[in-house]
């Protein structure tokens, strides 16, 4: 059996590889293992294998460092649409909160020219409200048939000009800084839920204090209205009781409505309250007029409170039994009253003047004149301006009388009036001279 061969009986035995290298003279030789084969092949597998790993660590770590990134620019760009859709709604409540605040400082102007207005329309009632309490105070108040919730008080004199406003429209005024909390006193007053918005508050604010405005302009047109309604009443009073007794009266001066017409024009409330203002002015010029007229007749009594001892008219004369004309009226009346003028006029005569005594004669213009005779005593002047109930001598019994009295006479150009006539005038229109 060979050396290097292998048994029948156990199989041939694999022999292990020869490496030899030659080079030159020089030859090398190894032998290979088939362990060293195991790991040369081993080791070439493990780096094949660490070679695969790493690639395919670094593709996935690629995916996932890109997935990575693209989630964060997801996330970016969707931050990105927040702010600019939180942006975008600053800028549209911004925008708001200005033409909210534009509207209110144009409404707060409309406010404020109203009130400018209506204390323009102030300053023209004073004067002409003084006048019509100068020439008559009772013209100022309400007529009894008026309801009470129409009627003007002195308290209520600072809405009926609108002066009460101011503090609303000054809450207004500071609408402009954007302070809410301005008009938290106003949820009540507005009418609204607590949690009511400013905007809401300042709209409701804005039409109360228009509709309070608006209620003073009618407040002050009714007023004028009435006013004017009064006066021309007086007036017309005045004029019906002189017309009635036959006494002159001016007849240019009247409120005559029976022949009218024309094309209905509409006015707006300025034009209206002008229009008013100056129909009041023209009734309290009426009724001025006519009370000057008047003042001029003789209306009042010589002698008030005292009884008429003898009328005008034919009589049984006192002193020689006989009929005769009595031109005037007698009133009795104690020794040394006072004797007054029963109108504004110029002293004619004053002194003795036969029968009647101690007389003054009283011109009162356009052919009127008054006597007072009998007098014990004369206390004016000829020439002398008197007024109504100016004292102008005191009573007696002096000329032909049978005792103390006041002897009272009305002349129209020199012809003797029954004075009854102008005293019965004189109550009538008392109440309003």
């Amino acid at each position: 059996m060979d050396a290097n061969g292998q048994s029948a009986v156990f199989g041939r035995r694999k022999e292990p590889h020869t490496v030899i290298i030659a080079r030159g003279d020089e030859i090398r030789h190894f032998t290979v293992r088939p362990w060293m084969m195991a790991f040369v092949g081993s080791a070439i597998a493990a780096v094949f294998i660490g070679y695969l790993l790493a690639t395919s660590y670094l593709v996935f770590r690629d995916d996932l460092i890109g997935a990575t990134t693209a989630r964060q620019a997801r996330m970016q760009q969707a931050y990105e649409d927040r702010i600019s859709a939180l942006r975008a709604q600053v800028d549209r409540i911004t925008s708001r909160q200005l033409l909210d605040q534009q509207l209110m400082e144009t409404k707060v102007g409309e406010l404020l020219a109203r009130q400018s207005q209506l204390s323009q329309r102030h300053g023209r009632l004073g004067p002409i409200l003084e006048r019509a309490e100068a020439i008559e105070p009772e013209i100022n108040t309400t007529p009894p048939d008026v309801a009470p919730a129409d009627r003007t008080k002195p308290e209520d004199h600072a809405t009926f000009v609108g002066e009460k406003s101011m503090p609303q429209l000054a809450a207004l005024v500071s609408l402009g800084d954007s302070h809410p909390p301005a008009f938290s006193g106003w949820s009540t007053r507005a009418d609204l839920p607590a949690d009511a918005s400013a905007a809401d508050r300042a709209d409701k604010l804005f039409a109360a204090i228009n509709q309070s405005l608006q209620d003073i302009e009618t407040e002050q047109l009714q007023r004028l209205t009435r006013l004017a309604d009064t006066t021309y009443e007086n007036a017309d009073a005045i004029k019906e009781a002189l017309q009635a007794a036959g006494l002159p009266v001016d007849s240019d001066f009247g409120k005559d409505e029976s022949d009218v017409g024309g094309p209905l024009v509409p006015v707006d409330r300025a034009t209206l309250f002008d229009t008013k203002v100056k129909e009041l002015d023209e009734a309290l010029d009426q009724l001025d007029h006519l009370r000057k007229e008047a003042r001029r007749l003789p209306l009042a009594n010589p002698a008030p409170g005292r009884s008429v001892t003898s009328p005008f008219g034919v009589r049984t004369d006192p002193l020689l039994g006989t009929a005769a004309l009595h031109s005037g009226m007698d009133f009795r009346i104690p020794l040394g009253s006072p004797a007054r003028a029963t109108a504004a006029g110029v002293i004619t005569k004053a002194g003795w003047n036969g029968g009647y005594g101690r007389m003054v004669e009283i011109n009162h213009g356009r052919g009127y004149t008054t006597r007072y005779a009998h007098l014990s005593k004369v206390g004016v002047a000829i020439g002398q301006t008197v007024k109504m109930g100016d004292v102008i001598g005191q009573t007696g019994s002096s000329g032909r009388s049978t005792g103390p009295h006041l002897h009272y006479e009305v002349r129209h150009d020199g012809e003797a009036i029954d004075p009854l006539r102008f005293l019965r005038i004189g109550r009538k229109v008392e109440k309003y001279l």
